[in-house]
């Protein structure tokens, strides 16, 4: 029986990864930040505490006797972000302390290192869909220490022979998502009009449930090592078609009516949100080709089951929510 380690364990992709491998059969150990967060993992996953992730952090113990490593753990992107410096502590999690994993994981025997990068290594918008042959470029802080960090293993890979295999998802939804797409789905679950229909861009995601098929594909498939996967669901929405497949997801309205984009990007200039818009208006696609080609991995779960199960996940968090209130 195969054993892996999985940084971030009681994450959002941690968790379900950590279930799923579990479920499979395999040997899982996982890192959390805290004795509170060792409760959080799930059963059947052995919980090493690691309190934070630097160039000097000890992985001694989480790395005994492992087979693979699949790093979730990061410094991640956020809207307002406090730090005085946000690349330098990006790159202190991000890139330090994912060399210093690597390394220490070759010196242990660990034979693969899965790492989680993000399409942000490509950019944050393109005309085409984005593959793995396009110059890297990053726009902000995080995409740079991503990009940063993958480099930093290439090396590793070279210098060792540590077999590196690196994942680009774009934005990730399932059970337990956050941020955007939580808030989203709180918009159009109080049927709040949107003006939203006159945007006619392409954006790939990608559920949870085909990420953490994709990475066990990873773990295991020789022809894996040393690779770099861009992977998506592989259905390519517009912002207002995701509103409206959410709505039919979530029994609810989908009430959109038409603003030009471009009035749109002149506002987001006016009050400091044009991040924010351009995520809206502006295309974001991935060609997923290169792991279909190569590993036979193919998306287990469609967009619609993907939504279903993020919009059943809603229901209930939000019923739980509304009893403790």
């Amino acid at each position: 029986m195969l054993s892996v380690l999985i940084t971030g364990a009681n994450g959002f992709v941690g968790r379900v990864l950590c279930e799923k491998m579990v479920t499979d059969g395999w040997q899982v150990r996982g890192t959390v930040r805290s004795a509170k967060q060792v409760a959080s993992v799930p059963i059947g996953v052995q919980a090493v505490k690691i309190e934070s992730i630097a160039a000097d952090t000890d992985w001694s113990d989480a790395l005994a006797g492992v087979d693979a490593v699949v790093h979730l753990a990061a410094r991640v992107h956020v809207m307002n972000d406090t730090a005085s410096d946000p690349l330098s502590a990006f790159r202190q999690i991000n890139v330090a302390g994912t060399e210093r994993l690597a390394r220490m994981a070759a010196t242990h025997g660990v034979k693969r290192f899965v790492y989680i990068s993000s399409v942000k290594v490509n950019g944050e918008r393109c005309e085409k869909p984005f593959t793995e042959h396009n110059i890297p470029a990053p726009q902000d802080p995080y995409g740079v220490s991503k990009w940063e960090a993958e480099q930093v293993l290439h090396k590793v890979d070279k210098d060792i022979g540590l077999e590196v295999v690196i994942l680009r998802p774009p934005l990730v939804y399932g059970p337990g998502v956050k941020a955007n797409f939580l808030s989203l789905l709180k918009l159009v679950d109080r049927a709040i009009p949107l003006p939203l229909s006159s945007i006619t861009n392409l954006r790939s995601f990608i559920y949870v449930g085909n990420l953490v098929d994709a990475i066990i594909t990873c773990i295991s498939h020789p022809k894996a090592a040393g690779q770099t996967y861009l992977v998506s669901d592989g259905e390519d929405v517009s912002t207002p078609e995701l509103i409206r497949r959410v709505a039919v997801a979530l029994g609810r309205p989908g009430r959109l009516f038409p603003f030009p984009p471009s009035l749109m990007r002149f506002a987001g200039k006016l009050f400091g949100k044009s991040d924010a818009v351009e995520r809206l208006v502006s295309s974001l696609t991935i060609d997923s080709s290169k792991i279909q080609r190569e590993l036979e991995w193919k998306p287990p779960y469609t967009m619609e089951q993907g939504l279903r199960e993020t919009t059943v996940w809603y229901r209930k968090s939000m019923n739980v929510e509304t009893l403790i209130m």
